[in-house]
């Protein structure tokens, strides 16, 4: 699988909005943002999960230690899962814009090209 580039990515997107009745959106608006913090904290968890690992070692008060699963997983799944949540909101604006989510074609949205990565 070829590696995604999800800067460029998100810069195509953030310029559409710009470009879009959206930018003028409220509740789109601070939806995007609300978004665009829920991706930063999965970055930051992944780097977490990187550097420490996926199991930590917990110590008890008598100095016991205990290998146990790294915290970080179950707040990056619940992030993931608002994050989802927060994605399908944002989409559901945008076909309340009118923005299709239909084909690819020369004349589809470029705010839709670059939300499906179709943009070249």
């Amino acid at each position: 699988m070829a590696k995604m580039d999800f800067k460029r990515l998100e810069a195509e997107f953030l310029r559409s909005v710009e470009d879009s009745d959206l930018k003028n959106n409220y509740l789109f608006m601070t939806t995007l943002k609300k978004y665009q913090v829920q991706l930063r904290i999965l970055t930051d968890l992944e780097k977490s999960l990187d550097e420490f690992g996926m199991t930590v070692t917990k110590e008890y008060v008598k100095g016991r230690e205990n290998l146990c699963a790294n915290p970080a997983i179950a707040e990056y799944n619940r992030t993931a899962d608002s994050a989802g949540k927060t994605a399908a909101t944002l989409i559901r604006i945008m076909k309340e814009f009118g923005y299709s989510f239909e084909g690819s074609g020369e004349d589809e949205d470029p705010l839709m090209q670059s939300l499906t990565g179709d943009s070249e």
